[in-house]
């Protein structure tokens, strides 16, 4: 595995304790050399400030940033104003997404879906930006059959999208038919996998059923069966998450991304891993 094909992902830290603890991580993670950081951005644009700020100091230590922005919530001038900020500071790599509404919220904003924000950029900025757009092999919950959703997918990319990074999963046949679909659609762009490390079973249970992701029953009940072994969780997580990045880039994947929930030691370990059997 090299730098071209493999970045990292971040969220805003919410408390100085919480800035603290990601410098850290990043530091460490920086050794494997990424090809660049994300960072994401909340519900709404919540979080939209400690995404410019992360993003800002991760290319202040010399590293190519990616911030995410989601059009749900807000207006184009809203937007107009983050892409200029972006622009101004030499930022060169967007994440568009829809995003979610934050609870509470009854409009939706001036652009509904993630074709739309993509569009919008490329008439405010050109090709200022390389844009990444989110892909679902494992159907996005919201969509209404896996064909509505290639089609939802390939309409981002014919708006400008220049590759897109996957929802984590643990299927790789999953990723491998998505991306087979896709190309009969018509797309071309690189189709890059979302990794999730598994390190807490309880929060990946969660996080999997806020956003559809499947876990394989084998690996559910092998977890469930740890109860609070943190060490076997964490042992058996990274033998599974190897061999699924393994397969991914045996079978042609352009690139990992993983979602590192600000932690350091798995993807440091899952890298390490991948370079030793890369020889």
């Amino acid at each position: 595995m090299t730098q071209q094909n493999f970045s990292i992902e971040f969220f805003p830290p919410k408390t100085p304790e919480g800035v603290e603890k990601l410098r850290a991580a990043r530091a460490r993670l920086a050794e494997l050399k990424p090809k660049y950081f994300s960072v994401t951005f909340g519900a709404g644009g919540s979080t939209q400030k400690g995404t410019l700020e992360t993003v800002l100091e991760i290319k202040r230590e010399g590293h190519e940033a990616a911030p995410h922005l989601s059009c749900i919530g807000s207006s184009r001038d809203s937007l107009r104003a983050v892409l200029n900020e972006y622009k101004a500071n030499g930022i060169r790599r967007l994440v568009a997404l829809r995003g979610d509404l934050p609870s509470g919220y009854g409009a939706s904003g001036e652009l509904r879906y993630a074709n739309e924000l993509v569009e919008f950029i490329r008439a405010e900025t050109g090709d200022w930006f390389h844009i990444e757009v989110a892909a679902y092999p494992e159907m996005h919950p919201q969509a209404r059959s896996p064909q509505d959703d290639v089609q939802s997918f390939a309409r981002k990319v014919q708006a400008g999208a220049n590759a897109a990074i996957t929802q984590y999963f643990y299927n790789a046949d999953a990723y491998f038919r998505f991306v087979e679909e896709a190309r009969k659609a018509g797309v071309t762009v690189p189709i890059v996998a979302g990794i999730m490390p598994i390190t807490n079973y309880s929060q990946l249970m969660r996080f999997s059923d806020m956003c559809g992701a499947e876990i394989p029953r084998w690996i559910r009940l092998k977890l469930a069966s740890f109860g609070d072994d943190t060490a076997s969780i964490k042992a058996f997580g990274l033998d599974v998450v190897t061999a699924l990045c393994e397969r991914l880039l045996a079978g042609g994947t352009p690139g990992l991304h993983f979602y590192t929930l600000n932690q350091a030691a798995a993807t440091t370990e899952i890298c390490r891993r991948l370079n030793g059997s890369s020889r």
